[in-house]
This record gives C-alpha cells, sequence and structure tokens, in this order.
C-alpha cells in the first residue's frame, strides 16, 4: 500500500509543482494579469496592486517547494511523510486565502487542488501511522 500511496503523491506533488510553478512565472512575467487572462478586478479587495507578489508566493510555496517535497518522497527520505502533510496542508491554506481574497470561488479550478491537498494530507498521515516509509 505504501508504495501505491507514494506514487500517486509523487505525481501529485509533481502535477501541482508544474502548474504553479508556470502559473506564478506567468503572473510574475505580466503582473497585470492579461497573460494568464486575469483580471485585476480579482484584487480589489486583497492587499495586493498587482499579480507579481502572488504570483511569486505561489511560484515558490507550491511550485519549488512542491518540488522539493517531491524529491523528499522520491528519495525516500525519513522526513517525507511529513512533506507531504505540509504540503497539502499548505495547498489548501493557499486555495483558502486566495478565495477569500479574491471573494470567488472557481469550482472547476479549485476543487481539484482541494482533493490533492486532503489526500496529500490523508496519505502522508497513512505513512507516519504505519510506520513503514
Amino acid at each position: 500500500m505504501v508504495k501505491r500511496v507514494r506514487r500517486a503523491s509523487m505525481v501529485m506533488l509533481v502535477f501541482t509543482a508544474i502548474t504553479a510553478i508556470w502559473g506564478g512565472a506567468g503572473l510574475m512575467y505580466d503582473p497585470s494579469g492579461d497573460y494568464m487572462m486575469m483580471s485585476l478586478q480579482f484584487l480589489r479587495h486583497s492587499p495586493f496592486i498587482s499579480y507579481f507578489i502572488p504570483g511569486l508566493i505561489l511560484f515558490i510555496v507550491n511550485g519549488l517547494l512542491n518540488l522539493v517535497a517531491f524529491v523528499l518522497v522520491l528519495t525516500k527520505h525519513r522526513y517525507y511523510p511529513y512533506a507531504m502533510v505540509v504540503q497539502g496542508m499548505v495547498l489548501a491554506t493557499w486555495l483558502s486565502v486566495q478565495i477569500i481574497m479574491v471573494k470567488v470561488f472557481f469550482v472547476p479550478m479549485h476543487l481539484p487542488y482541494y482533493i490533492i491537498a486532503l489526500l496529500l494530507v490523508t496519505f502522508g498521515s497513512l505513512i507516519i501511522r504505519s510506520g513503514q516509509k
């Protein structure tokens, strides 16, 4: 079971990392949001005037840190289940803060990422509880 859970987690971590790096880079490249087809109106309830800072945070926190977690899972580092749990929690927090700030819930976009977050936390917790690494 642990082998399958690890493989599924690696897929989710890489998927999240790639999409976050792409999205974050796009927002930093064009902070107006035009390149990513996002209106600055989404930021009207947030502390940001452009997408640069949110893009940078997305790039680092959900992009690069997911790649780090992926490497930990791939190499079976002793703390890899904790990295899975942390990244799942970080992703869920990112999504929740984003929804609160923009005051819009994009069901097609957010739901799969919430599911990934839940699965990462669940899978990491199962591995921690099982004692198998």
